[in-house]
């Protein structure tokens, strides 16, 4: 990222589109030079823009796991002191060191480095950018979730990849989590029947649900906020989980917690402007120390002067526009209705979810462990004894589920979603977890709505958001059309209270 001197850690276009250190004509920094096309092997080559911590997931995976398929051919980002790292990391896991090319280079980088897959993993809100730009290139995208951060950039990839006929996958490895993929195998064997409604409840932390008011995220031209940014995993895993997607949403959001007013209220004197500086650090249990973290200090602290990006700034202070208290009515085309929230400011983090249906009902609990961004620990992993899977069946005892699991981030989504994008060898899936950019707008429409209700108070229609969006490829589900058995009748034994009722009153 690059920061106008005048604008001190906004993140404008004019500002992404400029570097402040190295620039000019060329590669940015030393590499080994592009491979001409005639020098071609087997194997898939990718690109990379935005070299931040979400990177290194795609980098361990080509430079490691999928060497003998997969070769690293160009990095490119506003920040040259990034840039060095990401070479030093390739270097590091064994990889020939890639090229690094500043974002103003971008198309050179393309015509240079010649990549059939440009990975995406920049600031969100310039996703649409390098998607629709690599797809006119010639080349395929994977981006970060989520997809883009309005609806107007939305029309402009879903128009983009219609017209060049590119592909594009979006990564959510929440669907690939051994447990979610468990909750739609469940509900696709209709041991519930069909589903007629859910409860959803996403739970932040006072760690990394506080993280989010640091950084970028906490404007939402950058992020969408965090009905995009985070609930993008969620409604995505509704959408998938259901086999539909949302018509109508209704919304109310607000930020209460993280405010000045609370800083107030816990005895400071006030929101500074970053934790390195802040003259009440040894007061807050919300100060980030970069300093002493060194996969922090070496991502952002000791480059910060390249771009004047903040990693630490106060998370009570005043210019943040996202909500921290969300809660979301949605309506979907199969007649489904959920009733979501998320909340930023929680003891604990994870989730819990309830499908309602025809013939019962599947609880599923999940608690993930603390973690920071960037901090050297594993995201979204799950707690110890934290996973449970209930199914109720009407009128019968309910039954605990032994919960398939898996290791790595994101509750083990991460190693499955990686094999699925990079080994062209995966077997057929038949959860159909791969998304391309018709999930990927589904998944981040219901945010948008939901942004709009917060402004208007008034329902918002998905159709009335982007067009000519088409329908995502999904698993078939139960029919909703076939005879249900007869719930049991009530029986004395059934319904025989321990005691009469007038020994209880007495």
């Amino acid at each position: 990222m690059c920061i106008d001197k005048d604008r001190k850690n906004e993140v404008t276009r004019r500002d992404f589109a400029r570097t402040t250190a190295a620039a000019g004509a060329g590669v940015l920094l030393s590499g080994r030079l592009a491979r001409s096309a005639s020098d071609a092997t087997n194997k898939k080559r990718y690109a990379i823009v935005g070299v931040g911590v979400r990177s290194y997931m795609f980098q361990d995976a080509i430079h490691q796991t999928f060497a003998e398929k997969a070769e690293l051919v160009g990095c490119c980002d506003v920040n040259p002191g990034r840039l060095r790292l990401a070479q030093d990391y390739a270097r590091k896991l064994g990889g020939a060191e890639p090229p690094a090319f500043d974002a103003r280079d971008f198309d050179r980088m393309i015509a240079e480095t010649k990549p059939d897959v440009v990975i995406v993993t920049t600031v969100d809100g310039y996703h649409h950018e390098y998607i629709c730009r690599s797809m006119e290139l010639g080349a395929d995208v994977i981006t970060e979730k989520p997809m883009t951060v309005d609806a107007d950039k939305c029309q402009r990839i879903i128009d983009t990849q219609r017209k060049t006929g590119r592909k594009c996958t979006v990564t959510f490895n929440y669907r690939y989590s051994p447990a979610r993929t468990q909750v739609k195998d469940l509900l696709m064997s209709g041991v519930i029947g069909e589903v007629l409604s859910m409860d959803f409840h996403w739970m932040l932390n006072t760690h990394h649900g506080a993280d989010y008011f640091r950084r970028w995220h906490s404007q939402k031209r950058f992020s969408g906020g965090l009905m995009v940014h985070k609930a993008t995993h969620h409604f995505d895993l509704v959408n998938w989980w259901l086999s539909a997607i949302p018509v109508t949403v209704h919304a109310t959001g607000k930020r209460e917690f993280y405010t000045p007013q609370t800083a107030k209220r816990f005895g400071l004197s006030g929101p500074h402007e970053r934790c390195h500086t802040c003259p009440e650090k040894s007061l807050c249990g919300f100060e980030m120390d970069l300093a002493a973290n060194a996969n922090l200090k070496r991502l952002y602290l000791d480059n910060e002067k390249y771009d004047g990006y903040h990693r630490d700034r106060c998370v009570f202070r005043s210019d943040t526009d996202i909500e921290d208290t969300m809660n979301v009515l949605v309506t979907y085309d199969n007649n489904v209705t959920l009733c979501y929230s998320v909340n930023a400011f929680n003891s604990w983090e994870g989730y819990q979810i309830v499908f309602n249906g025809t013939k019962g009902r599947i609880e599923h609990k999940v608690e993930e462990q603390i973690y920071v961004s960037g901090d050297g620990s594993v995201q979204g992993a799950i707690a110890d004894g934290a996973l449970y899977i209930r199914v109720c069946p009407l009128r019968d005892p309910a039954y605990p589920i032994d919960v398939w699991k898996g290791e790595g981030g994101h509750g083990g989504g991460d190693v499955v979603m990686l094999r699925d994008l990079l080994d062209s060898e995966s077997e057929p899936d038949k959860y159909l977890r791969a998304a391309d950019q018709r999930a990927g707008a589904y998944s981040i429409l219901t945010g948008v709505a939901a942004n709009r209700c917060f402004e208007t108070g008034q329902p918002v229609r998905i159709a009335d958001l982007v067009r000519d969006l088409g329908y995502p490829d999904y698993p078939a589900m139960p029919s909703r059309d076939e005879m249900l058995p007869m719930p049991k009748r009530r029986t004395a034994k059934l319904g025989q209270p321990s005691m009469d009722s007038s020994a209880r009153r007495g």
